[in-house]
């Protein structure tokens, strides 16, 4: 167990004795309103404060100072937060009595009402530093508990309030009544905040409160107390997820290793359908869910850990063995996929209404993007709503002839490549079903190639992978009997071209891929209706710098 230094130690009790004092006092105000005890407590101000800081300050000092580790680390950044919001609750308490004495009727404000809870308060903060010297996680989480205890508070009193504001001239005091009770409120905010930094440290990984409860949940009968889990983040979704690594212990002392994912609850479903589908038509090649919970609008998933390496990192960084290996592994992998799933029903792509609503996004990020059509020397340069526009009614007339089950979201580190068994994994496959395979092959192609990296020789290898994957994709289209192949992938790439600038923010990187887009729609426009089939892509060309 990680032991404090003396100077944290020391004067963390010296402001939680503060503290309690003050909410001493801010009680003593609501249950005898007056100006001699509202003063009482704002001249307590610099106290908190300059506490805070000293423990502030030693945290710093033992960050900086000699050899730590992890749970060191995790150790002080915990009490550096319960500091700052213990602060937090001082500066809340002399607001909420400054609103107070604004109010010239005070029976509007009906001040015993606030009491209780801030009993309740005053008796929470107590256990804090209980919690904090025997890591007792039970106890941390009661203490972001009692954020519901005031929020209840707060909502019954603020109909309250309202509703006397509505038969009532007082408007004034009541408004200043309202934002007392909001500042009491938010002493609930960092309680919260209290809790979810304990628990931090309990675990050694930043955790927020209510993640924290979700973990436990998923976690149920494998992990025993806090200390034996051990949380490693792993990424942020662009779409709210949260993803880490865990490891733990079960209830006999056996080790277990999986992915903990959680963010909205509609995105986790359609995961776990698509996981379960998977497992339906082509076994064995996504992870298995070990565990799956749901509240309110969230949930979480508890999922196999898949030993290997994203291909995003081997192509970054394996050697050129390594990298023929697991390109093997792909296309091999790919090829059975679309053999075994393949469908009669046709599909359409819509790729360029995809990109139609994606193009806000990257003029957001890429103003200058957005220039509308234009006229040099008496030529017209159609804008890209135009060229995308057009793309959009060729692309209806070229539905592919059959539908293959596809990952959806095909890039590069969505897929795992394990060296020791010589397989390809896929992962988050929230957007898998049945569709038109050129949506995966396009959606790999472009995200090698926005990868921002300058090296040359890392950019040719790039180029080497995206070709080799139009090669296989190509083969198949040929064995398939599927002329529009080609036509379909120019729309695709156009589409994730374009719509990949949103996630670049490197102007000249952007603007080659964007460059891309344009030109490769104005070659498939410029084919006449009805020769697509004999349409060509230089595919080397697009893809090299």
């Amino acid at each position: 167990m990680v032991k404090l230094p003396d100077a944290v130690d020391e004067n963390m009790s010296f402001l939680l004795a503060e503290l309690d004092g003050q909410l001493a006092r801010l009680i003593g105000f609501f249950e005898d309103p007056g100006a001699p005890r509202a003063e009482a407590l704002i001249s307590r101000a610099g106290y908190s404060h300059n506490l805070s800081v000293r423990v502030r300050k030693a945290c710093l000092a033992a960050t900086l100072r000699g050899k730590r580790g992890q749970a060191q680390d995790q150790h002080l950044q915990g009490v550096d937060t319960i500091a700052r919001n213990l602060d937090l609750i001082s500066r809340l308490a002399r607001r909420a009595v400054g609103h107070a004495m604004q109010i010239a009727r005070p029976r509007l404000m009906r001040a015993d009402t606030y009491v209780a809870p801030l009993r309740e308060v005053r008796k929470t903060l107590a256990g804090v530093q209980a919690a904090l010297r025997s890591r007792d996680s039970a106890q941390a989480a009661e203490i972001g508990r009692r954020r519901a205890v005031l929020d209840s508070f707060h909502d019954r009193l603020f109909r309250t309030y309202t509703r006397d504001m509505a038969s009532s001239k007082q408007t004034e005091d009541l408004a200043h009544a309202l934002l007392a009770l909001n500042e009491i409120n938010r002493l609930g905010e960092a309680l919260e905040a209290i809790s979810a930094a304990l628990l931090s440290i309990n675990i050694g990984q930043t955790v927020k409160f209510e993640r924290y409860f979700t973990l436990r949940s998923v976690l149920d009968g494998l992990a025993g107390d806090d200390e034996k889990i051990t949380l490693q983040p792993l990424a942020e979704t662009r779409s709210g997820s949260a993803i880490s690594s865990v490891s733990t212990r079960d209830s006999k002392g056996r080790s277990v290793a999986a992915v903990f994912k959680d963010g909205d609850r509609r995105k986790l479903k359609e995961e776990r359908v698509g996981v379960k589908s998977w497992n339906s038509v082509y076994p064995g090649l996504v992870p298995e869910i070990l565990s799956y919970e749901k509240h309110g609008k969230s949930a979480a998933l508890l999922i196999e850990h898949l030993d290997g390496h994203t291909f995003e990192d081997i192509v970054l960084g394996g050697s050129d063995a390594e990298l023929a290996r697991a390109q093997a592994a792909l296309h091999r992998t790919v090829r059975d996929i679309w053999r075994q799933t393949r469908t009669e029903d046709p599909a359409a792509m819509g790729a360029m209404d995809q990109l139609a609503r994606r193009m806000q996004d990257s003029y957001r990020l890429h103003p200058r993007f957005n220039r509308g059509t234009q006229r040099i020397n008496g030529l017209t340069v159609d804008s890209l709503e135009t060229l995308i526009a057009a793309a959009a009614q060729r692309e209806a007339t070229m539905i592919a002839p059959f539908s293959v089950y596809i990952h959806g979201d095909f890039n590069l580190d969505n897929v795992i490549y394990d060296p020791a068994a010589g397989k390809i994994r896929f992962i988050d496959l929230h957007r898998s079903r049945y569709m038109d395979y050129v949506q995966d092959v396009s959606v790999f192609m472009v995200s090698n190639y926005r990868l921002q990296v300058v090296d040359a020789a890392t950019r040719v290898r790039i180029a080497g992978v995206v070709t080799d994957m139009h090669q296989v994709a190509a083969k198949f289209a040929r064995r398939q009997k599927d002329p529009g192949f080609e036509y379909r992938l120019a729309l695709g790439l156009a589409r994730s071209f374009a719509s990949s600038t949103r996630f670049v923010l490197d102007r000249d990187h952007a603007g080659r891929m964007m460059l891309r887009a344009r030109y490769i729609l104005e070659k498939a426009l410029a084919v006449p209706p009805g020769k697509e089939a004999r349409f060509k892509l230089p595919i080397r060309m697009l893809f090299s710098d």
